[in-house]
């Protein structure tokens, strides 16, 4: 399954101001790119919310060869709660942990150079005082009821290679040079509270009826089945959304055109800017009108 390969993973964020800051400022990512979108998305990419969001990719480097993140800013929702889904995000970076400590950012020592920061909605990040050839991003972990059990959907169904195993854990991946799964048992019930997020995967496009076949022959969730979706001006690209048998989302996207949706625009960071900027206004001008409203009533 060497053709198929680990994408980015989505963060539903309420802050969306301080969220990049902590993202380039401490982690040292880029802004790949930043869309604007009027209503939520066909594949619910947005979580259960029809009204505006955008979307902020990010990263040490393009998503044709680098694990990224996904941001997503739902306005109007300021905050979500936290579940015990999302276990962290592994990150090899002697500048983040230079970072993050020339920051103050509160951190957590976990000894042999490894740090715990929190990103601003609360996202758990462990920061590996090391540099590495290639993507720093090595592994993001998601909690599981049963490491077995996930084993037979992530390993059988979807074809990913074990590297490593235990009763408590396993650490999965359809490229042993890029960025890694880690399923972690939590002996409890999985919560995705209301901040739930996904991981994606590209495949050949040829591959995805195949997926989403084998997926409901084996009695799983079909979240969204085989659609295309439209970015305006950009490539339209086949999804289909998976949940694993713990309710962990997962999307599957055709390589070919995803390639041309995820080019980097270099203007991605001005843009995000632009609207930030736009965006806090208007809050200072509501602020100031209900301030007003109290003081003439």
């Amino acid at each position: 399954m060497s053709l198929r390969r680990a994408l980015h993973f989505v963060f539903k964020i309420g802050n969306r101001n301080e969220t990049v800051k902590f993202y380039r400022d401490i982690l040292g990512m880029k802004i790949l790119r930043h869309e604007e979108f009027e209503e939520g998305c066909k594949a619910s990419c947005n979580g259960p919310y029809d009204g505006k969001w955008s979307k902020t990719m990010a990263g040490f480097g393009p998503e044709d060869d680098h694990f990224v993140v996904e941001l997503t800013y739902n306005y109007g929702i300021k905050e979500y709660q936290l579940g015990n889904d999302f276990q962290g995000l592994t990150v090899h970076s002697k500048t983040a942990v230079a970072n993050a400590k020339q920051h103050n950012y509160p951190v957590t020592e976990q000894g042999d150079g490894c740090i715990t920061v929190k990103a601003p909605d609360g996202y758990k990040f462990t920061l590996v005082d090391q540099d590495v050839t290639g993507d720093p991003v090595k592994k993001v972990s998601l909690g599981v009821s049963d490491v077995a059990k996930s084993l037979v959907y992530w390993q059988n169904l979807l074809g990913m290679t074990v590297y490593e195993q235990s009763e408590t854990e396993a650490l999965l991946g359809y490229d042993s040079d890029k960025c890694k799964l880690e399923l972690i048992h939590l002996g409890c019930p999985v919560d995705h509270a209301t901040a739930f997020g996904r991981i994606a995967f590209s495949c050949p496009g040829n591959q995805l009826p195949a997926i989403e076949h084998s997926v409901k022959e084996a009695g799983h969730t079909i979240l969204t089945p085989l659609v295309s979706l439209d970015t305006p001006g950009k490539a339209t690209v086949q999804v289909v959304i998976l949940t694993d048998p713990d309710g962990h989302e997962i999307c599957f996207v055709g390589d070919e055109a995803f390639r041309e949706l995820s080019k980097v625009d270099p203007e991605g960071d001005s843009l995000l800017n632009t609207v930030s900027i736009f965006t806090i206004k208007i809050h200072q001008i509501f602020s100031l009108a209900r301030a007003w409203s109290k003081h003439v009533t």
